[in-house]
């Protein structure tokens, strides 16, 4: 049930992207739920997409609330982190329902827009996380037998704790990571990516003229560059602080290879600015990347956190 809704919440993300790059917010006029007043709207690309997002949405709500209330009231999934993930996940995503009625209803600026994704970019991670704590545990209760056995002939299965430094680190760099999508989602939402023509120079320069909407779009190709140096330290941080831990350092190793990909695929975002056909392709590419980066940066601060002293 957990994996459905993340496949779900990962739909969701997809299908809110595709509204922004094909400009469909708009599709269903300022009618909610409905779509220009009928249960079923008039074909045009707009409005199918825009109706289509608010279906899946919909859809999605109902498993995450299903999801959350098989975590509260069965026994074996009524544990303290399993209600923090599936309550998190239900609690965004109300927010994202309500954010993206009010942005349908009532004109709203392109700072709250934004605010759109990043909301709807939690609510996927909290059913992620549900998921991955939930396969954890089957898989924990499926060897317990195991761990007991060897725990009786006196073989030790634990690691060295790492520094809660370490800890630390990690959530200030999701910290920054989330600063980094919100601005992305921003330049989205103002059309901003075309203020810097060309990659990795923004019109032909190092530094370009910082006036405008160029200043926007380049302070977000700055900031993901900054991403890709943090992540490489935390990385090397891992290594050293918490070398005994092969989970800590797959994860981390998976962060690094992300954000290269991030960074890549944000250079092909940009060379694809002038294909509206290919654009929204590389839009949604954009977006899955820095979706798992962000996931994985999280799962990294809470496994990290088992193991502080």
């Amino acid at each position: 049930m957990a994996l459905l809704t993340c496949i779900g919440m990962f739909l969701v993300l997809i299908a809110g992207v595709l509204v922004t790059n094909t400009d469909s917010g708009r599709g269903c006029g300022t009618d909610w739920p409905l779509c220009n007043g009928k249960f079923v709207p008039a074909y045009t690309v707009e409005s199918m997409v825009e109706y289509s997002h608010r279906m899946i949405s919909g859809l999605v709500g109902l498993l995450v609330g299903a999801t959350f209330l098989a975590t509260y009231f069965w026994k074996p999934a009524k544990q303290k982190e399993n209600l923090l993930y599936a309550g998190g996940a239900l609690l965004f995503t109300v927010m994202q329902a309500a954010l993206g009625a009010m942005a349908v209803i009532w004109e709203q600026s392109s700072v709250v827009l934004a605010l759109h994704f990043g909301i709807s970019l939690f609510a996927f991670t909290c059913t992620w996380l549900l998921y991955k704590l939930a396969k954890r545990q089957t898989l924990e209760n499926g060897s317990f037998n195991a761990q007991a056995s060897s725990a009786a002939s006196g073989k030790s299965t634990s690691i060295a704790a790492v520094p809660i430094a370490l800890y630390r680190s990690i959530v200030a760099v999701i910290v920054y990571c989330y600063g980094v999508v919100y601005l992305g989602a921003y330049i989205r939402h103002t059309s901003s990516g075309g203020a810097c023509e060309g990659w990795p120079l923004c019109n032909g320069d190092v530094i370009p003229e910082l006036s405008g909407t160029t200043a926007i779009a380049f302070s977000h190709r700055v900031a993901a560059l900054l991403l890709l140096v943090l992540v490489a330290l935390l990385v090397f941080y891992v290594r050293r602080a918490a070398g005994q831990s092969a989970e800590l350092v797959s994860i981390a190793n998976k962060s690094l290879v992300l954000v290269c990909l991030q960074v890549l695929s944000g250079g092909l975002l940009s060379l694809t600015l002038g294909n509206e056909d290919v654009y929204v392709f590389t839009g949604l590419i954009h977006t899955i990347i820095i979706s798992a980066l962000f996931s994985m940066l999280v799962l990294l601060a809470i496994r990290t956190k088992a193991y502080t002293r």
